[in-house]
């Protein structure tokens, strides 16, 4: 099979016949930074990865990617939830998004896929009807069980720094990548997704009343930017505003990203970006040691905690109405917001009483 270049990927995208000047180089550079910033890092980890599985069953099928082809595509997603070759059968959440991974590749080689040709659209809809099941969501995480998680962990740099993540992540209502995308201030990072700023108590944005401060949130998140507020706590032990300020002066970090590894040896803090799995992999470990969620085996108990426990146990516990909820975790509609809450006050709205049975 013959290898495939995305042009843009490669840096050689053709401007000219003839050799392009140093200033349409330059640009060309500017627009190959510009196609990679099209989408999250995780999201183009899983692209990259949905484009290799596929080329590898095209490879083994003896077939060609290009041009593409329809009918080839929908064998292919009958292939995946049929676990060919002693495969597990995936999910129809991961077979779509493995479609899209597949569609994205091919409209950066200028050959689109069209998905609602029969041999994808009516496969996809069969898949659908035969094996789709309700999404899987993890286990949200309240107060009194993020307190118990926060107890878990040591009072050193590493356990304040975690501390404050779990804090801020529960409060912001934060997905992972938005946790550690965090900076210290704006502009300051070429990755960086957002970035804090701390009010002192007896200063509001507007300096218009006294309140206890607080710390707001800029962030570029899935639906665009949004501002977050975390107000101060009354314990400085799980106060969020209090954890990241104790972070930032016992770590030394004012400058670029908020949220770093430490070194195990020295317990220097490094000048690199955690990446979004800590978040999980933290979330998981207190989750277990503070033995959350005790009915169930070690292997559930794994599989129902993850960065979304946090976001999800805010829009859960938070007594407010939904539309405050909505806009603080970024939802485009209310029916997202809804999925979020695990506990949610059920059969309110009694129609049957209503209707007269």
């Amino acid at each position: 099979m013959a290898d495939i270049d995305d042009p843009f990927e490669s840096g050689q995208a053709p401007l000219t016949e003839r050799s392009p000047s140093p200033h349409l180089t330059a640009l060309s550079e500017k627009a190959r930074d510009y196609a990679r910033n099209a989408r999250s890092d995780n999201t183009r980890r899983a692209y990259d990865a949905d484009w290799r599985q596929f080329a590898a069953w095209l490879r083994r099928q003896g077939l060609d990617p290009l041009p593409p082809d329809p009918q080839t595509v929908g064998l292919y997603l009958a292939a995946c939830v049929g676990g060919e070759r002693g495969r597990a059968p995936v999910s129809v959440a991961t077979l779509e998004r493995r479609l899209a991974g597949i569609c994205w590749r091919y409209r950066q080689l200028g050959a689109p896929l069209d998905t609602s040709e029969r041999h994808i659209s009516t496969v996809l809809a069969g898949i659908r009807r035969a094996h789709a099941r309700p999404p899987l969501q993890k286990e949200a995480i309240f107060a009194d069980e993020l307190l118990a998680m926060m107890a878990t962990l040591e009072m050193d740099l590493r356990g304040i720094r975690d501390r404050a993540i779990l804090a801020i992540g529960f409060a912001g209502g934060l997905r992972r990548s938005e946790i550690v995308g965090l900076d210290c201030g704006p502009d300051q990072t070429e990755d960086g997704t957002g970035w804090i700023e701390i009010f002192p108590a007896g200063e509001d944005i507007s300096s218009a009343s006294n309140n206890d401060g607080g710390l707001l949130l800029t962030i570029n998140g899935k639906t665009g930017w949004r501002e977050v507020e975390i107000g101060r706590g009354s314990s400085p032990l799980s106060c969020p505003v209090a954890l990241l300020e104790t972070w930032m002066r016992l770590g030394r970090i004012n400058h670029g990203p908020l949220f770093r590894p430490i070194a195990r040896k020295n317990g220097g803090v490094s000048a690199n970006r955690l990446t979004d799995k800590h978040v999980a992999r933290l979330v998981q470990k207190t989750a277990l040691a503070a033995g959350i969620r005790g009915e169930l085996t070690e292997g559930e108990r794994r599989r129902a905690f993850g960065g979304h426990s946090l976001r999800a146990g805010l829009a859960s516990s938070a007594q407010i109405e939904e539309v405050h909820v909505q806009k603080h975790l970024g939802h485009a509609s209310p029916e997202m917001t809804r999925r979020y809450q695990r506990k949610r006050d059920r059969f309110r709205v009694n129609l049957t009483k209503a209707a007269g049975l």
